[in-house]
Order: structure tokens, then C-alpha cells, then sequence
């Protein structure tokens, strides 16, 4: 039984199962028929393959409780950041375990701060308006139009929709922009490798106000932030609206607060080799060789970059996980053990 002990639908539904309480007591049905069986057995004698079947159940209900217990001895009253987005964002079924995720972590004592993109939302509403919008280098040019309906998108419904489905789901959150009390500011970002191309008001975070954070983290409260900021307080664009990539600002983000792990959730299985065969964990040197050698290329490169980038902050392990799972994030950050490597089960762990 032991494959089956790690798969991470299995693993999560048992890791809720363990928090019991921190779940509003939920118990998952794989484990409810099981406790079912043993009653029976008791009173009815029921056959040894079934009692054996049982037993397996709750071996593999022992193995990952002691696996969770490991991790929260290591992660208690640590700050986790995630960058959530993608696939995740969009199912509501995905969404909806995701914001069960964030305040099932809560309630075990650790501190979540959510990062969140919006990109198909942003699209949609440019194009009911009527704003046109292109893309340089992977990044979307930013004119003053463009900024402001991705302002109304990210600080608007989409902010306050994670904040929501967090209550709903038993935990605490409140919604932010950037620019709530100085939150991100920023100067211009410019593109290309010669940093001459004119992105628009697209920012570079500066400066972070982890005091704001932490003041929300230290009374229970999850900061869900969108990545719209402003300038630098006396600078001449101090009154610039800035778009910011959410992989950006969640990375910087995490460095400010040196949390212990950053997660940039996605729409892919992590950092394959060149046979497509995913690469669980890697160095920060690890992803400079194979850049140069061009295993990594493409839109991995961003990706990879801002996870070396919050390492090099201080962020103890950055994960680029595939959000596509459901669970993904409580799956990553318990199933990983004292180690906190990750759970094996989709992803791949950055490293100093």
C-alpha cells in the first residue's frame, strides 16, 4: 500500500481528516467506510480480507499523520507565501479547494499571505471595454487604460472573491491592493535584455510594507494581495498606478517577510529535462546549467527566475507547483515532512 500512501488526492484527504478540528471535523469518505467497517466487525465478525483492508487503511492513516506532524513542528507560526493563479483560479472547483487549503493552514498556526494574479479576467473585461493590449517579452505593455481596468478587475471581484471563499471556507482574510497604505511601491520596470523597451506603467517593487503584513499575520488575518501598486513616496511618479506581475510581487513579497516557503501555484507540472520528465528538485546553480544549456527555456525562464530570486532574498524553499491538483497547496507544504521538500506528487522545489 505504500504508492498509495503518497498520492496526493489520498494524502490530503487524509491530512484534513488528521486536523479534524481545524476542519469544522471532516472526515473524509475513504476513512469514513473504513471506521464503518471496523464497527461492523466488531459487532458482526465480518471476514479477515475486509478486517486486513482495514488495517492497511489505517496504517497508511498512521503514516501520514506522523508525516503532517513533522511538517507543522517545522512550519508552526512560519509565514508562507502564494502566488495563486492559473487553472487554480479559474475552476471554481479548484478555487474553492484552494481557499479550504489556505484556512485549514491557518488554523494550525501558520501565517498565509496570498499573492493572486487575474490575466483571463483582466483579458475579458479589455475586451468588453474595449481597451486594446499587447504583450512585450512576456509581459503585458501597460498603458494608463490598461492599468485601469486591471486595477477595477484585480482589486475589485476577483480580490474580494479569494478574501471571501476564505471566510466561507473557516478562515480569516482580508483583501488588499498595492497600494493600500504604501503596500508595493514601485519605479518603471522597462523590458528587454537592454532595458529599453517601454512597458508602460508597468512597476518593479521597491519597497514592501512588511509591517502592514505582519500586523495582519500576527492577529490571524490572511493578506490577499493584488499586485497593483504605486510610486515611490517623493518620487516624481509618486502618483503613478503601477501593474505588477503577481510571480514578481509574490516573490519579492516573500524575501521582505523571509518566509520560509514561497509556492508560485501554475498551470504545469513543474521543470522538466529534456526527455519531459519532471525535476522534483533543483539548486539555484542547478537552473543557471540548464538555462545555459537550454533545458529551460521559454516561459519556464521567468518562472524559474523569480523562485532563484526569492531564495536569494531568503526564503528558505520555493516551490513551482502544479495548481492543476487539487489540494496542491496543502499537499505541498504537509506532505513534505521535516524535510519540507514537497510531497513528490507534482512540482519542483528551488533551493539555495
Amino acid at each position: 500500500y505504500q504508492s498509495e500512501i503518497m498520492k496526493p488526492s489520498s494524502f490530503s484527504s487524509i491530512a484534513i481528516s488528521v486536523l479534524g478540528t481545524a476542519t469544522h471535523g471532516f472526515v473524509p469518505s475513504s476513512l469514513s467506510s473504513s471506521c464503518h467497517r471496523l464497527h461492523i466487525h466488531e459487532h458482526n465478525k465480518i471476514s479477515t480480507t475486509t478486517t486486513l483492508l482495514s488495517t492497511e487503511e489505517q496504517n497508511a492513516f498512521v503514516e501520514n499523520a506522523i508525516t503532517i506532524a513533522s511538517s507543522l513542528h517545522s512550519l508552526s507560526g512560519k509565514t508562507i507565501v502564494v502566488k495563486y493563479g492559473g487553472n487554480a483560479m479559474t475552476s471554481p472547483e479548484l478555487a474553492s479547494l484552494f481557499c479550504e487549503d489556505v484556512a485549514t493552514l491557518q488554523k494550525l498556526g501558520l501565517r498565509v499571505v496570498v499573492v493572486h494574479g487575474g490575466g483571463p479576467m483582466i483579458n475579458a473585461m479589455l475586451e468588453k471595454v474595449g481597451v486594446e493590449s499587447t504583450w512585450e517579452g512576456g509581459m503585458r505593455v501597460s498603458t494608463p487604460e490598461v492599468v485601469d481596468v486591471a486595477a477595477m478587475v484585480l482589486c475589485g471581484s476577483v480580490n474580494k472573491n479569494i478574501s471571501g471563499g476564505i471566510v466561507l471556507a473557516g478562515g480569516r482574510a482580508l483583501g488588499l491592493s498595492g497600494r493600500d497604505d504604501g503596500l508595493l511601491r514601485c519605479e518603471k520596470l522597462w523590458g528587454g535584455e537592454d532595458e529599453s523597451l517601454d512597458l508602460g506603467n508597468v512597476g518593479q517593487v521597491k519597497t514592501v510594507n512588511t509591517d502592514l503584513i505582519n500586523e495582519l499575520l500576527d492577529d490571524g488575518i490572511t493578506p490577499v494581495i493584488a499586485p497593483i501598486g504605486m510610486g515611490c513616496k517623493g518620487m516624481s511618479d509618486e502618483t503613478v498606478v503601477y501593474n505588477i506581475n503577481a510571480d514578481v510581487a509574490a516573490g519579492r513579497i516573500a524575501g521582505e517577510l523571509r518566509a520560509e516557503r514561497v509556492l508560485f501555484l501554475t498551470d504545469i507540472a513543474g521543470v522538466l529535462d529534456k526527455d519531459m520528465k519532471l525535476m522534483d528538485r533543483l539548486s539555484c546553480d542547478d537552473i543557471d546549467q540548464l538555462i545555459g544549456d537550454e533545458t529551460i527555456t521559454g516561459g519556464m525562464i521567468p518562472k524559474v527566475k523569480y523562485a532563484t530570486d526569492a531564495v536569494k532574498l531568503g526564503v528558505h524553499g520555493a516551490f513551482i507547483t502544479d495548481g492543476r491538483v487539487p489540494h496542491a497547496l496543502l499537499n505541498e507544504i504537509l506532505a513534505g515532512g521535516e524535510e519540507g521538500l514537497g510531497s513528490g506528487g507534482g512540482g519542483t522545489v528551488v533551493t539555495l
